[in-house]
């Protein structure tokens, strides 16, 4: 993964950076769709399995298309990034074919019986239950704090020295809460203890945890990635690069792996990112604060408004807000159902990212997995709505919402 320096902004390298020395030339990436590739001789085939020589061998383990995405969200993550002695900071990224399988590596390559995985409320329901469903079953145990009490996070890593990992969620979903990761980093990194930031609602657009001296970043590029909704993928990131390499070794054997087409609709989608961030966040800035003065809306869960209890927060480490919220209908369950159903415009779907709006129940859909109890403690009622707000004309957006509260 290259820093580009000769781009001076983001966008440029989110157009640029996507390039092949295998293209033929190509003016785009082509989709590498292949099984497997082939060796001019068997001496070659033992040097690349070995490691001793470059190329391809099998597209679990690698692909040309995938390689370009990889390196692109690399560049991306670190983009502007120095290390200590002024050089660019280098990174390694592993795509996947889901945020979840890359949410698997992550876990799996990183703790093991007996290691404990400190997080917060308010995570993506998907993590919520492998951290405390599924990890359990191999003896790994998740632990929940309020990371934003410094002074209990220190204590907890001075008194239980079996945490090996703090995950955060900031912006988290769908309460929206931040956390300081320059701070968390500070205090994990005095224990050894690895920290991993969920990305995937801010981008490195509006905000770069390897900034703050977060080790790990991985993001759902289903998302705003890739932003057209045309494809999953799942993307792990590092600093460590001789741990990488042992972090590869576990997404192979998982199998998680990319598909070269899917791939290649990211890298399409990568290009525009900044365009689409800077709409999407002027249209949420503008639904949040129509939702805000709304009789029917109780309270608005975005970290743009002030009355947000991480907006100073939010404002310090992030470009922008962003484009996801949630809020709760001061009459539950009956109004989110009523609320949803007499959308117009606005799509009734799950996910989040995607050019146009969409508006999903957590309690019901996305968060149904996590016991009612649970979703309670993280602010999932059954009266909160989340909506990932689009690229349509904002006066549109607000007038559907408008209606379908009426």
């Amino acid at each position: 993964m290259e820093n580009h320096p000769r781009f001076t902004a983001m966008a440029s390298a989110a157009i640029h950076a996507a390039q092949s020395d295998m293209a033929e030339n190509a003016h785009l990436v082509p989709v590498y769709a292949t099984s497997t590739f082939t060796f001019d001789n068997a001496q070659q085939g033992m040097d690349r399995f070995s490691g001793t020589a470059p190329g391809y061998i099998y597209s679990r383990f690698g692909n040309p298309t995938v390689t370009v995405a990889e390196n692109l969200i690399a560049t991306l993550e670190a983009f502007g990034i120095e290390q200590e002695d002024g050089s660019p900071l280098p990174l390694k990224a592993l795509l996947h074919s889901s945020g979840q399988a890359a949410m698997a590596t992550l876990f799996l390559a990183n703790v093991a019986a007996g290691d404990t995985v400190l997080t917060h409320y308010s995570l993506y329901g998907g993590t919520h239950e492998f951290l405390f469903d599924f990890l359990p079953k191999f003896g790994v145990k998740a632990l929940i704090a309020d990371l934003h009490q410094l002074e209990q996070v220190e204590q907890l890593l001075q008194t239980d020295h079996s945490i090996k990992m703090i995950h955060i969620e900031s912006p988290a979903n769908p309460s929206m809460r931040c956390v300081d990761i320059a701070a968390i980093c500070k205090i994990a990194a005095t224990h050894s203890v690895k920290v991993s930031v969920d990305n995937t609602f801010a981008t490195p657009y509006l905000q770069q945890p390897f900034r703050y001296g977060a080790d790990f970043v991985y993001h759902s590029t289903t998302k705003f990635l890739n932003g057209h909704g045309t494809a999953i993928g799942g993307v792990l990131l590092g600093k460590d690069l001789p741990l990488m390499q042992k972090v590869n070794k576990t997404a192979k054997l998982l199998g998680g792996c990319a598909n070269p087409f899917d791939t290649f609709l990211l890298i399409q989608g990568i290009k525009t990112l900044e365009l689409r961030m800077k709409q999407h966040c002027s249209n949420a800035q503008r639904v949040a604060e129509f939702l805000d003065a709304h009789a029917a809306v109780a309270i608005v869960n975005f970290n743009g408004l002030p009355t947000h209890p991480d907006y100073e927060l939010s404002a310090r480490q992030m470009r922008h807000p962003g484009a996801v919220m949630s809020f709760e209908l001061k009459n539950g369950f009956d109004a989110a159902v009523r609320f949803i159903d007499k959308l117009q415009m606005c799509l009734r779907a799950v996910s989040l990212g995607t050019l146009d709006t969409l508006v999903s129940h957590p309690a019901s859909m996305t968060h149904s997995g996590m016991k009612k109890e649970d979703r309670e403690k993280a602010g999932i009622s059954d009266g909160l709505i989340r909506i990932s707000v689009g690229l349509e004309s904002v006066e549109d957006i607000v007038r559907d919402l408008a209606q379908a509260l009426s």
